[in-house]
């Protein structure tokens, strides 16, 4: 593959959209995820009076299903992430691709 070959493939609508789609999702996870570790963490730090109390009165404290809900809340993002993937980004990967096979037929194997 040449360099105007690159250039052309870089240039498609299909794998500029493809990028771009991809490039918001993955910002807008990583955003979701550090704002909530982030926020758990100044909890902690300035505010551990609240995180020791009570959740009903017994044993367990605000502390503890505040962190599992963290651990979750990744796995529901990954979750998330492979659905879109899988079902939005991989389509236009494959038309993508196609155009991509075309532009290198179009000059022949080298």
């Amino acid at each position: 593959m040449d360099g105007t070959q690159v250039d052309r493939i870089l240039q498609n609508p299909k794998f500029k959209e493809m990028v771009r789609q991809k490039s918001i999702l993955s910002w807008t996870l990583t955003i979701i995820m550090l704002v909530v570790y982030v926020g758990f963490m100044l909890l902690v730090g300035y505010n551990k009076e609240f995180l020791l109390s009570s959740l009903s009165g017994g044993v367990t404290t605000w502390g503890i299903p505040l962190g599992l809900g963290i651990i979750v809340l990744s796995f529901v993002l990954c979750g998330v992430y492979s659905y879109i993937a899988n079902n939005k980004l991989d389509q236009l990967n494959e038309e993508a691709v196609r155009e991509v096979e075309a532009i290198a037929q179009e000059k022949g194997p080298n």
